[in-house]
């Protein structure tokens, strides 16, 4: 193989003839060497052949009869019998999830991707994770989630549950001394702006607030100045860099040294996608989001609104196999 030649993960799948979450999994535990090209990971062919090489030696070592036969694939039941399940998001109700997934359900070890919720159901779609958390405003209906997972799930057969609620509006200085009170006052001249990144339910909040109230959003300085995550917008207005931006409640009061002007409820809900294997663990985790042991946990953060909690907001119908 010419050694600067490199695959993605999907590639890799395939030539292993194993699922992509078995890939990213091999990749997490260091058994794999990657590394990423803008949002892509990607293998080495020589990292690859180095894989196959563990993988075969591994094998034969386990053979009674210590034949050396090729290694023609990798089922990932052969390479781990644990099923990877990637949960996306940034809210640390997942990280509370994904602590009772791990202690409750047998044969699984949760995984977390860090990303935004528009991307986050990109990503189900396209077969990369397995529950994704988003909180994305359709400004026309005032409705939160199902009309974007109905546009990007076509075809699929899913369940969505709610997670939690919480509070989203303004980050502003201490004092809020420009008296910012409305998504209308972000039209103001000389205000320094800091988003969030393209595909965050913060940004798809901002572009349709903006949109509904007839703001360009090349009025805003600082609009293309992005941070990737609530903490980090909520901090360049505590340190004053920035006189106002969008995000959480919860975000404010980590940060602290700034106000927040809470100006809508958000929906916070998880998407799990139905099919024959994945049943069993979504069953299981239902129960766990209607358990007072999760709730309780989830009720010692400040700012949650768990009166849905574990409410099945839609449920498609099953897929025939």
């Amino acid at each position: 193989m010419p050694g600067d030649m490199s695959y993605t993960t999907e590639e890799i799948s395939k030539l292993l003839k194993i699922s992509k979450l078995t890939v990213y999994d091999l990749i997490k535990k260091g058994e794999l060497s990657s590394y990423r090209v803008g949002k892509q990971m990607r293998v080495d062919a020589a990292d690859l052949e180095a894989y196959k090489q563990r993988a075969r030696t591994k094998t034969n070592a386990n053979r009674p009869d210590g034949a050396n036969q090729p290694l023609r694939s990798l089922p990932s039941a052969s390479i781990n019998a644990i099923r990877p399940i990637v949960i996306t998001g940034h809210d640390i109700g997942l990280d509370i999830l994904a602590k009772h997934m791990e202690k409750h359900i047998a044969g699984i070890r949760p995984l977390r991707s860090f990303v935004g919720s528009l991307d986050s159901l990109i990503s189900m779609y396209r077969g990369e994770s397995d529950i994704v958390s988003t909180h994305l405003l359709d400004g026309d209906t005032g409705e939160y989630n199902l009309p974007y997972i109905r546009r990007l799930l076509v075809g699929s057969s899913y369940i969505v549950v709610n997670l939690l609620s919480r509070n989203a509006g303004l980050y502003v200085e201490q004092g809020n001394p420009l008296q910012l009170e409305h998504w209308t006052d972000l039209s103001r001249q000389g205000l320094r702006f800091v988003n969030r990144e393209k595909g965050s339910g913060a940004r798809v909040l901002l572009d349709e607030q903006l949109r509904l109230h007839g703001i360009n959003p090349g009025q805003l300085d600082g609009y293309d100045n992005e941070q990737t995550n609530h903490l980090g917008v909520a901090s360049k207005v505590a340190s004053g860099e920035a006189d106002v931006g969008v995000g959480i409640e919860k975000a404010a009061s980590i940060v602290g040294q700034l106000d927040f002007i809470p100006l809508i409820r958000e929906r916070y809900d998880l998407v799990m996608l139905k099919s024959t294997e994945n049943q069993a663990w979504i069953h299981s985790v239902l129960q766990i989001l209607q358990s007072m042991e999760f709730k309780q946990e989830l009720q010692t953060i400040s700012g949650y609104d768990l009166s849905r909690t574990g409410e099945i907001l839609l449920e498609t119908l099953e897929p025939s196999f």
